[in-house]
């Protein structure tokens, strides 16, 4: 079993910037971030593998928001600029000890956090 950890939700204005962390109780393959605004379905935001380099981003995020992993902390970060009152969601760690096909599909993540609250007010 892993425990995922997450910090650094908040309240910010329209264009600022939050950094979420995520901290593994011990290593897995694969980490990701995953949002869910009020009355929708949960969205896959960011997905990266331990070694660093391999990385998925969603296209609503695209050149906005940033994942990386540390290794010695077996912890995924996901650093968000320039936010939209759209980005509002409970922002959730997910993590899988392999990998998985499709690395933004909530279905292939076998670990979830407890969630920490984004809101971005216009």
């Amino acid at each position: 079993q892993v425990q995922l950890v997450e910090s650094g939700g908040g309240s910010v204005q329209d264009g600022g910037s939050l950094r979420l962390s995520c901290t593994a109780s011990k290593y897995t393959a694969l980490m990701a971030w995953f949002r869910q605004a009020l009355g929708k379905g949960r969205e896959g935001v960011a997905a990266i593998y331990a070694g660093g380099v391999d990385t998925a981003i969603a296209d609503s995020v695209k050149g906005r928001f940033t994942i990386s992993h540390d290794n010695t902390k077996n912890t995924v970060y996901l650093k968000m600029n320039s936010l939209k009152p759209e980005d509002t969601a409970m922002y959730y760690c997910a993590a899988v000890g392999g990998g998985c096909t499709f690395p933004l599909r909530e279905s292939g993540y076998t670990y979830w956090g407890q969630g920490t609250q984004v809101t971005v007010s216009s």
